[in-house]
């Protein structure tokens, strides 16, 4: 019980709050609320119980990882958590594809979170009447969420190279994936799976990352060096974008989205394509992708993409602040080794855990104490699971610090 006094018209009044304290929470409503957290539902009474009796003994986070178990944590839960970074407008009304499916697979499995940008990985389920995965359309995971399969039950991991074609080493986990493909490759310069990318798994926007301290011998030929006739706009706001973005994202010079403009202009039934080792691009001569090339007289001095080797300009400089891994050597060949830089950053781990955080207390941080959890989670989850990065640990130690809101 809680008592407040106000002073109303010179006259005291005393206010009788009958809300306990959420200290005082007992272990059951403790146990509800996290599992409510987690999976969206109630537990049934028998586990109830159980999740109450380990949190009467100091072991809330066996408790939460026990609502981890709810098949409504990954088909509800996981797979709208994930939805926004499939698509250019965030929007978390998009059906299920193979990137939130492999999201939700890498979760259910405690799978290194980090093989997210890097493995050759992707999840496919089964189930009465499903179809097939297809290379060329989404059907297959359209009928997975129509006909209601449990997600928990029925994905299993397989490969990329064996559905796509793509060589293993060309893979690069949910980004190279066929909706990530037809949201983030199709048409355009490629920029925009790079951008989506910080966005989405670093917790970064390319304004957020802005350093015109860079060089920019890496920016390609379509940015114009006095846009609007002002040279200026270069140099204090378009080179502090693409200096560094441009040599990150040479890694996906051979990729693009392959679709038939004219007759499916939203590339409804598209696919994405990797110039191998004997492909050569009509336009450039090499195995780079003609949209490489694009309004390549804007600043015809400007650099020429001759291959797919990438180059990490941001290890140095105010974005160096993103915690790169000195055990890498900030530069590569192909999306693979690109996702591995990423992936292996400061910033990504924390990322993960502040979206995690917010998803299931509800809220963003707010304070000191928040930000000392979110600090001591991304330490747990760095080294949780036989390999670290398991991303079910970070849900449930969420819910269990939250479990008093």
């Amino acid at each position: 019980m809680k008592l407040k006094v106000q002073v109303r018209l010179g006259v005291v009044v005393l206010m009788v709050s009958l809300v306990a304290p959420l200290g005082f929470a007992d272990a059951r409503d403790q146990a509800k609320r996290i599992h409510d957290r987690i999976a969206g539902v109630p537990p049934d009474a028998a586990l109830l119980t159980t999740m109450a009796t380990q949190i009467a003994i100091n072991n809330a986070v066996a408790a939460a990882l026990m609502a981890t178990d709810a098949p409504e944590f990954y088909s509800v839960t996981l797979k709208n958590w994930a939805a926004p970074w499939t698509n250019r407008d965030q929007s978390i009304f998009v059906p299920l594809d193979d990137y939130t499916a492999t999201i939700i697979g890498v979760v259910r499995d405690e799978i290194d979170f980090r093989q997210i940008l890097q493995g050759d990985i992707v999840y496919i389920g089964s189930g009465a009447g499903v179809p097939g995965y297809s290379n060329t359309n989404n059907a297959h995971y359209e009928a997975l969420e129509n006909q209601g399969v449990d997600l928990m039950a029925n994905l299993q991991a397989t490969t990329q190279s064996s559905l796509t074609g793509i060589p293993a080493s060309a893979t690069a986990g949910i980004m190279t994936t066929r909706s990530a493909a037809k949201a983030f490759l199709i048409d355009g310069t490629n920029r925009a799976m790079f951008r989506f990318t910080m966005l989405n798994h670093l917790c970064n926007d390319m304004a957020q990352v802005l350093d015109t301290t860079r060089t920019p011998d890496r920016i390609r030929q379509d940015v114009s060096r006095s846009p609007g006739g002002d040279s200026r706009v270069f140099l204090n706001n378009c080179i502090g974008c693409h200096s560094g973005m441009d040599p990150m994202i040479q890694a996906f010079a051979y990729y693009n989205y392959d679709y038939d403009e004219l007759n499916d202009p939203d590339g409804v039934n598209g696919r994405i394509s990797y110039n191998g080792v004997n492909d050569v691009d009509p336009v450039t001569g090499t195995r780079v992708h003609a949209k490489y090339f694009n309004n390549n007289q804007n600043f015809e001095p400007g650099f020429i993409t001759p291959d797919d080797s990438w180059d990490n300009y941001w290890r140095h400089g105010p974005n160096a602040l993103l915690g790169w891994d000195t055990a890498l050597p900030g530069t590569g060949r192909g999306a693979k080794t690109m996702g591995q830089e990423l992936a292996n950053s400061d910033a990504f781990a924390q990322c993960q855990v502040e979206k995690v955080f917010a998803n299931v207390c509800l809220r963003p941080v707010q304070d000191d104490v928040d930000r000392a959890q979110i600090a001591s989670m991304v330490a747990s989850f760095r080294n949780s699971g036989p390999n670290g990065y398991n991303l079910k640990q970070v849900f449930a130690e969420s819910a269990v610090y939250c479990m008093g809101d």
